[in-house]
């Protein structure tokens, strides 16, 4: 492999079809042997997650992150799980992300100074103190992952922690045993979802609206409330309607309805049940030959389900016709693999993700006690 190749610019490399990349991404795997792992989100493309070493939901692929081995970690997934594997990674280990460009809209929805001014108003409604530093009486900050590493450290040095769709009921556990009132970021979908399966009615939720003063609640909403959820969401998940579970059961009779825990209350209650996007693969798995199911997620993980699954006979269609797919997941291509591993090759590191040390440390302490969450 030649350095001229291997260096040109990224502009080269997207000029190029697709099936030109597949034996030059082989080669740069075999060169670089064990010293490169890559991890794919299961939303990732066909042409790059057939590359992974290993594929997973966010959890899971934060937990290969702490195990890996070797120098380089090359993240086929968007910016803020790159960061948590950098966080995770052990030292001289290096994170890669094949396309900067490949953020999520949910993460952008909180941004640290608006979570910091929602803690200020918490705390001077005198709800929480600022450190939270009295554990029973105030509140216990909780964000799902898909958020930056800047809301990670935040929670991490308030007593809080980072959850995942599979163990949100845990994290929120968790929460409840440290303080009365939770304050869940930045996915209000996911954290209503959980807290209502727990048990917590919706009268007991309140949301936060950074753009609106004390976040559009009065004192005495805010009071009541055992779970404050951040005004957030999933542009792929929220697409899915209560109108779309009806149709496809009036389409296909005995169809069951499963659905990601991102999507809509008024959905995951029509739902026949609600998971993750492991949990989702695991009651396909386990069910019947002949089963038939609709699926609310996204649409390049429910395609790649209805082939794999075809074969015994069980059928997997999407909850929605015009099902959308996750565009920032899109947009990290063969082309931007291959551009990263031949660089490696060459000895170039692009488009490394590197967290600042002093938020690193904290989002650390928030993503170690995610992993000893069940």
């Amino acid at each position: 492999m030649g350095t001229a190749t291997a260096v040109c610019g990224l502009e080269n490399y997207l000029v190029l079809p697709d099936h030109t990349m597949d034996e030059r991404i082989r080669a740069a795997r075999e060169s670089l042997g064990r010293e490169v792992v890559i991890l794919g989100h299961h939303y990732q493309r066909d042409e790059v997650i057939r590359f992974a070493d290993f594929r997973g939901d966010s959890y899971k692929l934060s937990q290969e992150a702490a195990r890996a081995g070797g120098k380089y970690i090359v993240f086929c997934g968007v910016h803020f799980m790159a960061e948590s594997a950098d966080i995770l990674s052990r030292a001289g280990q290096i994170t890669i992300l094949p396309d900067l460009n490949a953020g999520c809209s949910m993460a952008d929805m909180a941004e640290i100074t608006q979570v910091e001014d929602c803690w200020e108003q918490l705390t001077r409604a005198g709800l929480t103190t600022d450190l939270n530093e009295d554990e029973g009486a105030g509140i216990t900050p909780l964000t799902y992952i898909n958020s930056t590493a800047a809301i990670k450290a935040f929670c991490g040095q308030r007593g809080g922690v980072v959850c995942t769709s599979s163990n949100a009921p845990g994290a929120m556990k968790w929460g409840f045993a440290k303080n009365p009132k939770l304050l869940f970021l930045p996915d209000q979908h996911l954290g209503r979802n959980t807290a209502y399966r727990m048990g917590i009615p919706l009268h007991e939720m309140v949301v936060w609206d950074p753009y609106l003063l004390n976040g559009g609640l009065t004192p005495e909403r805010l009071r009541a409330a055992r779970v404050i959820l951040w005004k957030g969401h999933c542009s792929v998940h929220q697409r899915f309607l209560p109108e779309h579970v009806d149709n496809v059961r009036a389409k296909y009779p005995g169809i069951r309805v499963i659905a990601h825990p991102e999507c809509r209350w008024e959905v995951c209650q029509k739902a026949d049940a609600v998971g993750s996007t492991e949990g989702l693969l695991k009651m396909i798995r386990e069910a019947p030959s002949g089963a038939m199911f609709a699926v609310g997620t996204e649409i390049h993980l429910v395609n790649r389900m209805g082939k794999e699954f075809a074969a015994e006979a069980k059928k997997v269609i999407t909850l929605d016709d015009s099902g959308c797919l996750c565009t920032t997941m899109f947009r990290i291509s063969p082309q931007h693999l291959c551009w990263v591993l031949e660089n490696l090759v060459e000895g170039n590191a692009v488009n490394q993700i590197k967290v600042k040390d002093d938020v690193k440390h904290w989002a650390h302490v928030a993503l170690d006690r995610m992993l000893e969450i069940q």
